[in-house]
This record gives structure tokens, sequence and C-alpha cells, in this order.
């Protein structure tokens, strides 16, 4: 079950296109994976389109700040010619982290969706809530689940994986040793 909190629309026809673009930011997330970066994709939405995207590339890009939502943040201010993205909506497969959420809040995005809560460093409800902080000058609507059991699992397996590939190599580093 998804949460909402403010004043969310909840119309079948928005929980549609929820999951639509959700399974866009997935497909995206799945990109990352495949070049062994942490699963996290993004869309951005204007008026019923996917004016941007980004999938997590800190890794590749040896740049901490390069997550799937300031990526596709950046993408659509480009398209927009604008810095303020008033009427966007940003749905994302992992709750943003504190450095996203004060971008979200600067660009002054409309809603933001995302399907995993991150509990370790959540900024929109699980550990912290930066988006909906009435000491700052702007509030986002927030939906969180959609398609959460899909998303976590994707991220759940990745880092299993790798776990068990640094268990491994650490294994491999001690035999070589002894």
């Amino acid at each position: 079950m998804a949460l909402v909190y403010k004043d969310s629309v909840n119309s079948k026809n928005s929980d549609n296109s929820d999951q639509y673009f959700m399974e866009q930011a997935f497909n995206l997330a799945q990109q990352a994976e495949k070049i062994n970066e942490i699963p996290v994709g993004a869309v951005v939405v204007y008026q019923g389109r996917i004016i941007a995207e980004g999938f997590n590339q800190s890794i590749l890009h040896n740049d901490p700040s390069a997550h799937a939502e300031m990526l596709a943040i950046r993408q659509a201010g480009k398209y927009l010619n604008n810095y303020r993205l008033l009427d966007c909506t940003l749905y994302v497969t992992l709750e943003p982290c504190p450095m996203c959420a004060g971008l979200l809040v600067h660009s002054r995005i409309k809603r933001l969706v995302y399907a995993s809560p991150d509990l370790k460093t959540g900024a929109a409800g699980s550990a912290f809530n930066l988006v909906c902080n009435e000491q700052l000058n702007h509030q986002i609507v927030v939906t969180g689940g959609v398609l959460r059991e899909q998303c976590s699992q994707l991220l759940s397996s990745f880092f299993k994986r790798r776990r068990a590939e640094k268990k491994n190599k650490k294994l491999k580093s001690k035999r070589f040793i002894n």
C-alpha cells in the first residue's frame, strides 16, 4: 500500500500513471545495475510526459552527486530552460537522500513519488523529512510505496551480490597470503 503525505491525488487514473512512470524509473534502475551501480532510477514528468531521466552513476563518473535524482533534475531544468520545476513530478525507485531532497526543495518540484523507503538515509519521511518540512520555503506532495516490492527486491539482490563478491575477494586474498 502506498503511503501518501499532504493532499496527493488518489484517483484511479493517477494510480495507473504513477505505476507506469515508476516502471520507467525501474527500467533505468536496471540499467544502473548492469554497470554495477546501486540500482536507482528516476524520471521527471511534466504535463503527462517524461522530460528527463537518470540512473545512479556515482561510481562510473567518480562523482558522489551523480545520483539518479540529481541527473534527472539537471536534465529537466535544461529541457524547461528553468531552474524551477514547478509543475513537475519526480518518480524514483528509492526514497531520496538528504542531498537529493534538498535539490527537490530548491527546484520547487511539485510532487515526489518513490518506491522503496530508505530507513537509514531517506529524507522524505523515513529517516528525515526535508521535503515536507514547514521550516523550509517549499513543501512537496509525497507518495511512497509505488512498486515497492519490485524495487526493494532489486536493491536487496544487488547488495546481497555485492556482499558476496567482497567476501569472496577477501577469502581469495587470504588464500594467496597463506
